[in-house]
């Protein structure tokens, strides 16, 4: 029988072509984008902004929520309207004061953690650089590396910034981007003193025959608002997160209602 000359041709490597392969070649073609027609997309990450962030949506959260709430329950305690302005500013400067002192003093404490794990991880590399290599080189393992490519990564980033290193895959922090206390405090103290604002205004402009009804409405609205910009900031689908700050500011601003009622005494 005549031999057949036609042979087929295989797409990938194979175990005998592997060996003449670079080790360090991928095993799928390096123009594999322009190949399949993908191209390169910037990704946007919400990561970096989670600090400042967290601290803007609470702040505003609560200082819309807490304001009308407060103004509710002495509303329906038919307090005038004065009295009622009154109460509005005690709460955005005691509410915006708390946010400022109780944020700075939350982020400085995690700060301070921050500094001494590092401050140890330095002095560890110093101290024992063989052992902190063999840590580094475990973590990659884990992750999946093979040994050998785990220890030549971890050497290479470790001649090249040892600390950032151990701080990102042991740590995970970064030297560069630690807690900003001062920060902190200045977003919550002013988002606080923002949300506050509205059912204030809200109450001012009203009369007295739907004032409350008035702050319940543009709350629950801010409420709402807040919850589907910080998902969406956050990267978070937006639904859920504004149904939950909706779900509770109606319950607190009933049960602030509720309390007022329960007083219900002329303020004049």
């Amino acid at each position: 029988m005549p031999h057949d000359r036609r042979r087929k041709v295989r797409t990938g490597p194979t175990r005998s072509n592997m060996a003449g392969m670079d080790a360090e070649a991928p095993a799928w073609p390096v123009n594999r984008t322009r190949r399949t027609g993908l191209r390169h997309h910037d990704e946007t990450h919400a990561g970096h902004r989670a600090s400042w962030l967290r601290a803007a949506v609470l702040g505003a959260n609560d200082g819309l929520l807490s304001t009308s709430s407060l103004l509710i329950g002495v509303a329906s305690a038919e307090a005038n309207r004065s009295v009622l302005f009154a109460t509005g500013v005690a709460a955005v400067v005691a509410g915006a004061g708390s946010m400022a002192i109780g944020e700075y003093s939350s982020v400085s404490s995690q700060r301070d953690a921050e500094v001494a794990d590092l401050k140890t991880e330095r002095e560890e590399l110093e101290n024992m650089p063989r052992a902190e290599l063999a840590e580094l080189t475990g973590i990659y393992e884990k992750r999946g590396l093979p040994r050998d490519l785990a220890r030549e990564v971890a050497v290479a980033l470790t001649e090249h910034d040892a600390l950032s290193a151990h701080a990102r895959d042991e740590l995970g922090l970064d030297p560069n981007e630690l807690s900003k206390p001062l920060e902190a405090a200045v977003v919550s103290a002013g988002s606080f003193a923002l949300g506050a604002l509205v059912p204030i205004l809200v109450m001012m402009t009203l009369g007295a025959g739907v004032r409350v009804a008035g702050v319940v409405v543009a709350t629950l609205i801010g409420l709402g608002v807040l919850g589907s910009i910080g998902a969406r900031l956050g990267g978070a689908p937006p639904g859920r997160p504004a149904l939950r700050v909706l779900v509770g500011g109606a319950a607190a601003m009933a049960l602030a209602w509720g309390v007022g009622q329960a007083f219900n005494v002329s303020v004049a």
